[in-house]
Order: C-alpha cells, then sequence, then structure tokens
C-alpha cells in the first residue's frame, strides 16, 4: 500500500512539474521594466512582436527602462546582441524613460528593411504619442511600421554606409519585372542558339551522335593569377545628429563584433 502511494505522489508531481515548465520557458518579446503597459497590452505586444520575428527568422524585442544610464545606442546594441547574438536578424525599440530618449537598434536583415529614411519617418509618426505618454501607441505603431516595412521590402539601390570609416556598400535586388525579362532573355536565346546550330549542322534529331572520342584532346595546365591593384571606394559620410544617414541608405556601427544599423531621438 504504501508503494503504491508513493508512486501516485511521485506521478502527480510529475505532471504538476510538466504543467509548470511551458510558463517558466515562456520567453516574452517585451520587457517591461518601468511598468507602463496593462497585462493585456503586454499580450498584445508580445504578440505582434513574435509573429514579426517569425516572418524575419529572428527577433523582435521592446524594452522600456527608468533605470539606464548607458548610452542608448550601448544599452540597445548589447541587449539585441544578447538576444538574437551578433550580425543576426533582429531589432528592438528601447524606451529609456530615464533619459528621455527612444531608439531602435538593428541587425541582419532588418538593417536593410529600416533604412535611415524609413527610420526618421516612423519617428515623425510616433513624435505625439511619445510627447504624450502613450508608450503603448507607439509601441503598436512600431510593430506596424516595421511589419510594413519588411512587406515592402529592401527599397531599390539600397546600400549601407559604415558610420566610421565611410564605406558603402550596395545592396542589390533583383525585381520581378526583372526577373521575368532575364528569363525571357534567357528563353529565346537558347532557342535560337539550337535552331542555328540545327540549320548549320543539318542536324536530325535522335539520329546524329557526336564522335567525341575520337575527335578530343585533354590537355591540363596550371596558371597562377595574382590580385593586384585592387581598390576600394570609400568616402566620409558627415555626421548628423538628427541620427539621419541618408534617404537611400542605412548608417551601421560596430560594437562587440557585430554590425548593428539604427538611431534615436529624443521625446
Amino acid at each position: 500500500m504504501r508503494k503504491l502511494y508513493g508512486s501516485l505522489v511521485l506521478i502527480v508531481t510529475l505532471f504538476f512539474s510538466l504543467i509548470a515548465l511551458p510558463a517558466h520557458g515562456a520567453v516574452s518579446n517585451v520587457e517591461d521594466a518601468a511598468n507602463i503597459f496593462e497585462p493585456n497590452q503586454l499580450s498584445q505586444l508580445n504578440e505582434g512582436a513574435k509573429k514579426l520575428g517569425q516572418k524575419i527568422k529572428g527577433g523582435i524585442y521592446i524594452v522600456t527602462t527608468t533605470t539606464n544610464e548607458e548610452e542608448p545606442r550601448t544599452f540597445a546594441n548589447e541587449y539585441l546582441r544578447d538576444k538574437v547574438g551578433n550580425n543576426q536578424n533582429g531589432a528592438v525599440f528601447l524606451i529609456d524613460l530615464n533619459q528621455r530618449e527612444m531608439y531602435i537598434a538593428t541587425s541582419g536583415n532588418m538593417i536593410d528593411y529600416l533604412t535611415d529614411s524609413r527610420r526618421e519617418d516612423f519617428f515623425d509618426k510616433v513624435s505625439s504619442e511619445m510627447s504624450n505618454g502613450d508608450y503603448y501607441g507607439a509601441s503598436t505603431i512600431f510593430l506596424e511600421q516595421m511589419t510594413a516595412y519588411v512587406n515592402a521590402g529592401v527599397p531599390g539601390g539600397h546600400y549601407r554606409i559604415d558610420e566610421e570609416s565611410g564605406k558603402i556598400t550596395y545592396y542589390k535586388t533583383i525585381t520581378l519585372l526583372e526577373g521575368l525579362i532575364a528569363f525571357a532573355l534567357a528563353f529565346v536565346g537558347s532557342i535560337a542558339f539550337f535552331i542555328i546550330v540545327k540549320s548549320r549542322y543539318q542536324l536530325k534529331l535522335g539520329t546524329y551522335k557526336y564522335p567525341f572520342r575520337q575527335n578530343t584532346q585533354l590537355e591540363l595546365t596550371e596558371n597562377e593569377n595574382r590580385l593586384i591593384n585592387s581598390f576600394v571606394t570609400t568616402r566620409r559620410i558627415p555626421k548628423n545628429n538628427s541620427s539621419g544617414g541618408g534617404s537611400g541608405g542605412s548608417t551601421t556601427n560596430s560594437s562587440g563584433g557585430g554590425t548593428f544599423g539604427g538611431g534615436g531621438r529624443g521625446f
């Protein structure tokens, strides 16, 4: 009887332990250290952030604080690195109530989706909400705008600008029209090549076989190429106190071995 009772206690204990695991293991994409969101608001923001994170195959986060003493950029970059790692897909929206600044840090593909002009446009959209203390409204707009930018894709002619060196790296995108034109040209070219070869040699399909063993010769030679006179063109981008870095690109900065985009604005 005692053995049976002990077994029942063990089974019940394991059952409740398994039930409790998901609650403890749940990962929140919203860290509200400033306690500015209601429980239902936290739930909605967390759901929206996770949905967008799945779309970009990375992580989207919202963080609030009243105690940060670091530069908002440093705080946001470090937070994002801890969550997704260096150069992985992700973005964090920081609401720093101590320094009265909002900041967005991006990494991976979100650097290209959130260009400098898009970021400044977002700050313009939420400036009134932030000034009036409607932080939930601003956070909701953040998720909506980030989703819209991802759906719109990387702008044509996009490039990254290294803040320190001024080096420009261009991001080449192929539009649907360009892809269709390339496919059509390749198809027409292959048909034309087939017709020309067939007409020139008067080949009959299925009957002609080329004696390649008798008419081929293989020679192997060693060739060594040295790359010389290779240049990388760079230009210095003037620093802008408003965190804008150009309408067509994304300004990047390096921190702890990773590359980050983004910027901030006071409120």
